[in-house]
């Protein structure tokens, strides 16, 4: 047997006003995107601002139905959203966050689910480019470059199965 360990790195900021300004707005509009969530049954509004290779920004907010699980997530409302209406431009970088009732961003981090993640990963593959993702939270803000940060034993076909 050998024992493994992965270790991934990232930034942590105290503040959004902490973050290098292009991140900042992306956050900032990740917040307003939450604007969009249609959340009657969590109550848990999440928002997502994504930018693309050319500098446009497409949102995305959770959409929750009763025919649980039909809803969609932020994260791939605003990718799908991206990938239909801007097809072969390439993701640069994601901000995600959610929100109490009042607007305010929760105290912790909120993550992508593995769903998520997973669509992240496979349009990284297609763009052969990394994506900067960016959750942003109350107490602190995380970036990580590229989701092998976050999900180091992602489904991408290349992964050899001979380990």
């Amino acid at each position: 047997m050998n024992k493994k360990s992965i270790s991934i790195e990232y930034q942590e900021y105290k503040s959004i006003n902490e973050l290098p300004e292009d991140d900042k707005i992306l956050l900032e509009k990740a917040i307003a995107a939450t604007a969009g969530s249609y959340a009657p049954y969590s109550k848990f509004k999440v928002g997502a601002a994504l930018r693309l290779e050319d500098g446009t920004v497409v949102m995305g907010a959770n959409q929750e139905n009763a025919a649980f699980p039909s809803g969609l997530c932020a994260e791939r409302t605003a990718m799908f959203s991206a990938s239909a209406n801007h097809p072969g431009k390439a993701f640069k970088s994601l901000a995600i966050t959610a929100v109490r009732p009042d607007g305010e961003m929760l105290p912790d981090p909120t993550y992508p689910c593995g769903s998520c993640r997973q669509v992240m990963v496979e349009y990284e593959m297609l763009h052969s480019t990394p994506l900067r993702i960016i959750i942003g939270a109350k107490n602190c803000i995380q970036v990580f470059e590229g989701t092998k940060c976050m999900m180091p034993f992602a489904f991408d076909n290349l992964t050899d199965p001979t380990c």
